[in-house]
């Protein structure tokens, strides 16, 4: 998330209840999220931080303009935005074929940590997996040390 933007404070204050994904085609999370998966959250370039509980997912096919102003003046409230933002969003979006909204709760800071993105692209914002242990990066005097201690 663009540090600039506040959105993971907005997230933590309880000002921003929803995250929201915009695509013209369908990728990740679509059809990947379920309610009471774990989701984080993080700003760019810095480590996760929080952690939040999926509460429910609302995936929205074949938008239109229309459909589009619709879901935001619905649900831009929740998703952390101010009534005069919401045609700023509304034209960075009105060509989007596909939304998803990911209500959170149960949302608590959690201790920073780095994930590993080979293999998911330099650039990817969503990752779904099973177990986020996966793509958690081993800090290098940890891994020295395990390297040490599997040696002796």
């Amino acid at each position: 998330m663009r540090k600039s933007w506040g959105l993971t404070e907005k997230i933590m204050s309880g000002e921003k209840t929803i995250e929201s994904r915009w695509y013209n085609q369908k990728k990740s999370p679509w059809n990947e999220i379920n309610r009471g998966d774990l989701i984080y959250f993080k700003d760019s370039g810095e480590p996760i931080s929080l952690q939040a509980k999926v509460e429910k997912v609302l995936q929205f096919g074949e938008l239109t303009p229309k459909k589009v102003k619709e879901i935001l003046h619905r649900y831009g409230e929740k998703e952390g935005l101010d009534v005069g933002e919401l045609d700023q969003y509304y034209e960075l979006f009105k060509t989007k074929r596909y939304c998803i909204l990911i209500f959170l709760s149960e949302v608590k800071k959690v201790s920073p940590f780095e994930i590993e993105k080979k293999g998911f692209g330099t650039m990817t914002s969503w990752i779904a997996m099973d177990n986020i242990e996966k793509v958690k990066k081993i800090k290098l005097e940890r891994f020295k040390q395990s390297k040490l201690l599997s040696k002796n």
